[in-house]
């Protein structure tokens, strides 16, 4: 999505209205607008950032600081808050609906309906020779990076 279109983009811009609670030069914090809990909120960079690998990591660094804001905020508003869960999908096949990078800081609390699930092969971990190579194929590739 060009970054004139992207609806996030214009919310960063204030083309389009955002119950924000809080702004930086570099991010823009607002209420989501289909909340998993009351207080559930988006962290967005104000540059285009389609996923992970188009983000630079002062930006990325920034986003998570403002995440851990929006965090601390939750827990001293007196919203419903027992605990925080940050969440950030990154590809379609991680549930990305809108291409530019966000991360959705919401308050959780007991018996609040929502849920993840594990796959079945969670309760099965893999043997320490699998991490290793798997950590192996990671640190060549954060070489390569």
């Amino acid at each position: 999505m060009a970054e004139g279109t992207c609806v996030f983009c214009r919310i960063g811009r204030r083309e389009l209205p955002a119950s924000v609670v809080h702004e930086d030069p570099l991010t823009v914090a607002f209420l989501d607008i289909r909340p998993i809990n009351e207080g559930h909120s988006l962290v967005i960079p104000r540059a285009h950032a389609a996923g992970l690998a188009d983000l630079d990591p002062a930006t990325g660094g920034r986003l998570f600081e403002t995440a851990m804001r929006v965090a601390a905020a939750l827990r001293g508003s007196g919203v419903r808050c027992e605990g925080v869960n940050i969440h950030l999908a990154d590809g379609e096949a991680a549930g990305q609906e809108v291409f530019h990078v966000h991360l959705h800081v919401f308050p959780r609390y007991e018996g609040d309906g929502f849920h993840l699930r594990f796959p079945p092969r969670y309760a099965d971990p893999p043997d320490r020779s699998t991490l290793e190579a798997t950590a192996a194929r990671l640190r060549e590739a954060i070489g390569r990076a």
